[in-house]
């Protein structure tokens, strides 16, 4: 619609001229939205070109009433009606007034140290009234002081130091203290005197002061310290640093200081109970009551309140004699020096608004956060160009816009244009088929009709194939995004306000993959939930410089194993390193059947060599220091050779030996006769044992007969002995065959 064409980007214009031929194609209303020069070429009139531009208007200042300050701030109040991304530009004058009123609530630090500043300060407050007038006419002063939290390890808690804690019984002594509020903001400089006159000196133990819980009291306690629509001025008087946010855990103080006003009976009534506030805490609350900080320290505190003003926008920082004597030409140095400078600041923003100030001060060319100008003297007048940029149609919004250390602001009321304004007929039109009426060159149906001319009639196909045709591979009715009417997706918006588009609802522009938190790293456009990178540009989120030079060595990128990707390289196939150099967990192919085929000509691949190993380069040398491989070939044979990897992928030189390790044959010979030799030896051995049994057998019974002689018994033991020996015999022709098997089947191994 044209709506969304509008909504698209601040160069997108749409044409509603009904005549200019846009409709022939699906996509025939998209075609209506492009840059204004576009359109001129597909012959849109340029009245029927619709592009909104950024409008401003200035709000009448009120007039001024009797008793009012005089205006230094010009405009007051204006109105923006700004496009989606277009940025606008308007001047905002500033010129500091003669007699501008001043507020100054001087805060003192009371520890014992201090003792001799405050015999000054009781006399100082006339003469610094006298001094104040003299520059703004109009002056107001008030008092208040500090020590720090009555809890250890800060002060001494044992009762009669809490109720005196000063060394010296001879002089005053007040008891121990966080912060009290003395006098609010008054003109009677007789007043502050008598007031601080009362006051006496006091104590604790650590040199940090509870500084900045008197300086959060001081700047968020407004009513009671009577702060009124004027110059700001708070000064604080010490000699020693303060304490901040997290110290208070050294007395079991836990809870953190929440910046409301806690005064009763004029004094802090939560000093033993919240923590110290951070240095960030008291910049934010200065700022936002226009509340300009004078840090009045002895000299070897200079360095660290130097410090602290750097982080708290229009303080000054100025050095006190040892007695404080010169504090009113100081509190008069830092005012001028604060009043001539002027920082142009903001409020916290809307979501998606974005302000940038440049002046015609000196370095104040360059667009930033905040306009600077130095140096502004009474009655000059500076120039601030403020830009402000709405990144998307928002509800009407507004915020403030003024100079730090000043009451007065700019109200900056924004709109965005983000509808088309169409003088159209609300009749029935004959470009929708009298089914509808034409809003800005398109279609805007009656109900029960779809299409781009109300063409489509609900009700008159099936609705099961009209469902069909919105359904993506026969997933969801489009996609889960969209509804489908009369066969085609009619898209929801998005979270951000956008359409869904695409046949099916499958695409938006709003969920690409980011770096930095910017979607595409701010370095492309994001196209259907895909990044589409900016020339030089590359990666998922657009997030790299495109470069391919980390990734190559010796000129190849990535050893050709895998690609370079946001200047390094994505390895492939095991391969790790900067550079795919290495492999841990990948083997040497030894078993490589195209060694044998092109070193010696044999193998699988006898046939087909050249074909199936151009992956190799092989050298056959004749000697090798060490080999990777050992491996078996067709013949039995084993072959030794080197595999030097190469770029890419499975290519290597290969390094053979020339000549190959193969067995040797039996010795036919050797065997043969060492295994008659063996036969021989064993039935050798056998008969000398058979021959020794058989002597041993005899001699015994020789000796036997012998004794049966001699007592005539003969029958029985020769029978017995014949017995015997033939069975000797037996045993032995039983060895001699099994001697004659085992020579056999020695023979045939």
């Amino acid at each position: 619609t044209c709506g969304d064409c509008i909504k698209s980007g601040p160069g997108c214009a749409w044409c509603k001229d009904l005549v200019s031929n846009f409709t022939k194609t699906g996509e025939q209303e998209a075609a209506r939205c492009d840059t204004p020069a576009v359109l001129k070429e597909k012959g849109c009139p340029p009245t029927d070109i619709i592009n909104p531009k950024n409008d401003f208007i200035k709000i009448s200042n009120k007039p001024l009433k009797a008793g009012e300050n005089p205006v230094q701030i010009q405009p007051q109040e204006i109105q923006l009606d700004l496009r989606p991304g277009m940025p606008y530009t308007f001047q905002l004058h500033f010129k500091r007034a003669q007699g501008y009123p001043v507020d100054l609530y001087y805060l003192m630090d009371l520890s014992y140290s201090m003792k001799d500043d405050l015999e000054n300060v009781k006399n100082l407050g006339n003469d610094l009234l006298k001094e104040l007038n003299k520059i703004t006419g109009s002056a107001r002063i008030g008092f208040g002081s500090f020590v720090d939290k009555t809890l250890l390890p800060y002060t001494d808690t044992n009762e009669a130091k809490l109720k005196r804690p000063c060394s010296d019984k001879n002089e005053p002594c007040q008891p121990a203290f966080g912060f009290q509020h003395v006098l609010p903001l008054t003109k009677d400089g007789d007043k502050f005197k008598s007031m601080v006159a009362e006051q006496h000196i006091s104590g604790n133990l650590d040199p940090p002061e509870g500084s900045l819980d008197a300086i959060m009291q001081a700047a968020v306690c407004v009513n009671e310290i009577g702060w009124g629509n004027s110059t700001r001025l708070l000064v604080l008087a010490t000699d020693d640093g303060f304490h901040m946010a997290g110290d208070g855990k050294l007395a079991a103080i836990l809870e953190p200081n929440r910046e409301t006003c806690q005064l009763v009976d004029r004094k802090y009534s939560k000093s033993t109970l919240w923590d110290y506030p951070s240095v960030g805490q008291v910049a934010r609350k200065l700022e936002e009551q226009n509340i300009q900080p004078i840090f009045a320290v002895t000299k070897k505190m200079e360095t660290v309140y130097t410090e602290l003003s750097k982080l708290i926008p229009k303080s000054a920082v100025g050095v006190l004699s040892e007695d404080s004597g010169n504090v009113v030409n100081l509190i008069v140095d830092a005012y001028n020096s604060l009043s001539s400078e002027v920082i142009m600041a903001h409020e916290a923003l809307p979501e998606f608004i974005s302000v940038k100030y440049t002046s015609d001060c000196k370095d104040g060319e360059k667009p930033s956060d905040r306009g600077k100008c130095d140096n502004v003297n009474i009655g000059t007048e500076v120039v601030f160009d403020v830009t402000v940029t709405v990144d998307r149609c928002i509800n009407s919004q507004s915020f403030l816009i003024g100079p730090l250390g000043f009451n007065e602001k700019l109200k900056v009321n924004v709109r965005t244009r983000c509808d088309c304004e169409c003088d159209d007929i609300n009749q029935p039109h004959p470009h929708c088929k009298e089914k509808g009426k034409v809003v800005c060159g398109s279609c805007r149906c009656d109900p029960g009709f779809l299409g781009q001319h109300c063409e489509c009639q609900v009700g008159q196909k099936d609705v099961a194939s009209l469902k069909a045709q919105c359904q993506k591979d026969n997933g969801t009715e489009c996609e889960g995004k969209g509804d489908c009417v009369c066969g085609r997706c009619q898209c929801h918006l998005t979270e951000g306000g956008n359409n869904f588009y695409g046949e099916f609802c499958e695409c938006d522009d709003e969920h690409c993959e980011k770096y930095a938190n910017k979607q595409c790293a701010g370095h492309g456009k994001c196209k259907c939930g895909r990044c589409e990178c900016n020339e030089g540009y590359e990666g998922a989120a657009c997030q790299c410089a495109k470069s391919d030079e980390d990734c190559k060595i010796d000129g190849i990128v990535c050893h050709e194993r895998g690609k370079c990707v946001c200047n390094q390289c994505e390895c492939q196939r095991g391969y790790k390193g900067p550079s795919c150099k290495v492999c841990p967990t990948c083997q040497r192919p030894c078993q490589e059947s195209c060694v044998e085929c092109l070193a010696f000509g044999t193998g699988p691949f006898e046939k087909s060599c050249v074909e199936n190993c151009k992956h190799l380069q092989h050298v056959i040398v004749e000697k090798l220091i060490k080999h990777d491989c050992r491996v078996k070939d067709k013949e039995g044979c084993w072959m030794l050779f080197t595999m030097t990897e190469q770029l890419g992928f499975d290519k290597y030189i290969v390094n053979v030996l020339k000549d190959r390790e193969c067995p040797e044959g039996p010795n036919i010979a050797a065997i043969v006769g060492g295994s008659i030799a063996a036969v021989a030896l064993i039935g050798l051995l056998i008969l000398l044992i058979i021959k020794g049994v058989l002597y041993a057998s005899d001699l015994r019974e020789w000796k036997r007969f012998e004794k049966d002689r001699k007592h005539e018994k003969t029958s029985v033991t020769g029978i017995t002995t014949v017995l015997f020996r033939n069975c000797l015999v037996i045993l032995w022709i039983w060895a001699m065959h099994l001697v004659l098997r085992w020579h056999k089947a020695i023979l045939k191994l």
